[in-house]
């Protein structure tokens, strides 16, 4: 059940944080910085306050922030340890039904990227299928890190938005 936006206003600091802690993959700090700006006019004044609270971040916290997330389709999803949030996106993209073969893709995907980057391969899943997920991972490999950098907190933000647009009435 989604929560009103009066409500979210309503919310003290800590009652908002454990609420909202979790959107921004176990970095609570993002959910600490957006609460600083309410009240929110709408939701997306509130998805806005989460991504900029990212995005004036220093790189270290960005890329801590981005280094909280799984590997998609890794070794975390195999053994259920992933948020619940993360498990449900990756299961809506059909990465909890891999084959063999294609777990053995995404795992050597995932090993190569963190090799080059330092940090998981981030998209924002839904919608997006395993051949979609795939070829996005092939398209990006090739990228240069700081340009992996930014589109990974790109994508963060995307997260972030489909996370509260589940979470907090219209």
């Amino acid at each position: 059940m989604a929560t009103t936006l009066a409500t979210v206003n309503a919310l003290g600091p800590a009652d908002f944080v454990a609420l909202f802690g979790d959107v921004a993959e176990h970095s609570p700090w993002v959910a600490e910085a957006a609460a600083a700006v309410r009240p929110y006019a709408d939701r997306d004044a509130m998805i806005s306050a989460f991504v900029t609270a990212i995005s004036a971040a220093s790189l270290d916290a960005q890329l801590a922030l981005i280094r909280a997330h799984p590997d998609l389709a890794g070794r975390a999803a195999r053994a259920g340890t992933m948020a619940d949030e993360s498990k449900k996106e990756q299961a809506g993209a059909g990465l909890d039904t891999l084959t063999e073969v294609e777990f053995e893709r995404f795992t050597r995907l995932n090993d190569t990227w963190r090799a080059k980057f330092g940090f998981p391969f981030i998209l924002a899943v839904k919608g997006a299928t395993k051949a979609t997920i795939l070829d996005a991972f092939e398209a990006r490999l090739p990228n240069e890190p700081a340009v992996e950098t930014a589109e990974a907190i790109r994508q963060i933000a995307r997260i972030v938005r489909f996370r509260l647009e589940d979470r907090v009435e219209p």
